[in-house]
């Protein structure tokens, strides 16, 4: 995979990084001996953290790569380290941090999407003589994250609802109506290697199961093909093309899958031991199409039969007048407050939901702006919301790039001391409300989300950081914040760009810097 901010990425190279910290925490050593041996005036906190952050960024692995840090003490606002702060640099997933911050002010914590079911035509011994239609909100909770144990719930809630109305038969079709988005399905500058992987998932209006399937391999006997399985139950929205094969255990295993651009084929050729299984969540295209088709299998294992097929509304000839008499409310889903969209987004660096929020901001109170290109629903117009709430905190947004929610563009640029500037923003001046939500939605250092299995039992910074991890080749973050053994609260930013280290280096770099700030009295 060419990038990736995802977080099954962090999780499968997590492993490693009890070790590796170690590692890098004897490299930092000698600046924390320097403090424990006697002198006659101990060393003060500046030199203590430059000495620490010297030696741990210009050790062998990290030769030719740029950093920029910055670390702020947030009671007394002094400014305790900085290095390249005014440098620009692909921040990767640390982009979240600025779409959750946006988010937050333009639509508040308490916000919630709302996607509804009509009818559109008149019932009569049961049977709808119309279409059924779904008015999507750009929700991407639906069948999501929380929901993924039981991704079809909702659509069992809206058969009953349909029963609820006198339906057990619709004569029409289920159109998908997803036109509070534009239609361009990926982020500005993605990478065409990430398509098929859950973490570059298309953009859309209406989203079901974070546009994507489940898919599983599990190996049998030497020589045969892998059993493959997908779910939901094997849709056949889909075709799965198995030319996998099971190898013997002394050999290498792997994974490989392939979906062609605009076709919902896969082709599976991963090579699996006996018993062995392999999961990966796939994305499908037309995910309107994907919503619909699935809701109308839904509701046939339900018991509602329906006539006609799953479809996008812009492929009907009827445009749903909802103001119409003929078009009646049937059920809505409301999804969970937004803080709790935005803690998912940043706990499970949840592309999908930031790339959902930003397009949001391009729908729900739209900046003014007269520009042909910034269409309402666009990422254009979603970047520059974000911009405007970035400069109402004090950020000189010329020195500022958004291009996508996510991060996983390389074409994002954002300097240390702008981040910094958002951190002690969110934490001393935001309202109480929005201050909660967003240092809540980082994850907790060595316990949860992203940071799972970073900063492991025995780091000093575990249970003490919430910060916001960031991924792509050759490029590497972690922000947020962290507290001294006094309770002292600390900003910090660690960017690294441009370098050729394996990324678990780069991380266990990044968490010793952090676990020596956790560990000064100050």
């Amino acid at each position: 995979m060419n990038a990736t901010s995802m977080s099954r990425f962090d999780r499968q190279l997590g492993g490693r990084m009890g070790l590796l910290a170690g590692l890098l925490m004897l490299v930092v050593g000698a600046g924390k001996t320097a403090v424990a041996q006697p002198a006659t005036e101990p060393q003060s906190t500046r030199a203590y953290i430059r000495s620490v952050v010297t030696d741990t960024i210009e050790a062998a692995p990290y030769t030719g790569a740029l950093w920029g840090i910055e670390v702020t003490n947030l009671e007394t606002g002094e400014r305790l380290f900085q290095h390249n702060p005014d440098h620009l640099f692909t921040p990767a997933s640390n982009a979240k941090l600025l779409t959750a911050a946006a988010a937050l002010r333009r639509l508040g914590p308490s916000y919630r999407y709302n996607t509804r079911l009509y009818v559109d035509g008149p019932v009569r011994n049961g049977v709808l003589r119309g279409n059924l239609i779904v008015r999507g909100s750009g929700d991407p909770t639906l069948g999501g994250y929380a929901q993924r144990d039981d991704p079809t719930a909702v659509f069992r809630d809206w058969a009953d609802s349909l029963r609820a109305a006198g339906i057990t038969r619709i004569e029409g079709d289920i159109l998908g109506d997803d036109n509070p988005f534009s239609d361009v399905p990926l982020g500005d500058g993605w990478s065409w290697n990430d398509v098929p992987y859950a973490y570059a998932a298309e953009i859309n209006g209406l989203v079901f199961n974070g546009n994507t399937i489940d898919l599983e391999v599990r190996g049998r006997q030497v020589g045969a093909p892998g059993r493959v399985t997908w779910s939901p139950f094997e849709t056949d929205f889909v075709r799965v093309r198995n030319q996998s094969r099971t190898v013997p255990r002394d050999s290498t295993s792997d994974e490989d899958y392939e979906r062609p651009f605009s076709e919902n084929t896969f082709t599976v050729r991963s090579r699996i031991h006996p018993n062995e299984v392999q999961e990966e969540t796939l994305t499908i295209t037309e995910p309107t199409k994907y919503f619909t088709h699935t809701l109308r299998s839904v509701l046939l294992r339900e018991g509602i039969s329906v006539g006609g097929q799953g479809r996008d509304v812009d492929d009907s000839p009827l445009t749903p007048r909802y103001e119409a008499d003929s078009v009646r409310r049937v059920g809505t889903y409301r999804s969970p407050p937004l803080r709790e969209v935005v803690q998912t987004m940043n706990h499970e660096s949840q592309n999908l939901y930031a790339e959902q929020l930003l397009r949001t901001l391009a729908v729900v109170g739209p900046p003014d702006t007269t520009a042909d290109d910034l269409t309402e629903g666009s990422a254009a117009l979603g970047a520059l919301a974000v911009r405007t709430e970035l400069s109402e905190v004090g950020i000189d947004t010329s020195r500022v790039r958004v291009v996508d929610g996510s991060g996983l563009s390389r074409k994002n640029y954002v300097r240390p001391r702008a981040m910094t500037r958002l951190l002690v923003h969110m934490w001393s001046e935001a309202p109480s409300d929005r201050r909660a939500a967003f240092y809540d939605s980082l994850p907790m250092g060595g316990r949860e989300g992203t940071l799972e299995y970073r900063f492991p039992r025995g780091a000093a910074a575990r249970g003490e950081v919430r910060a916001k991890t960031g991924t792509l080749t050759g490029a590497s973050a972690l922000s947020g914040y962290v507290r001294t053994p006094r309770g002292t609260p600390l900003a910090f930013v660690i960017f690294c760009n441009h370098h050729l280290a394996d990324a678990e280096d780069v991380r266990a770099a990044q968490d010793a810097i952090v676990n020596a700030l956790a560990e000064r009295p100050l």
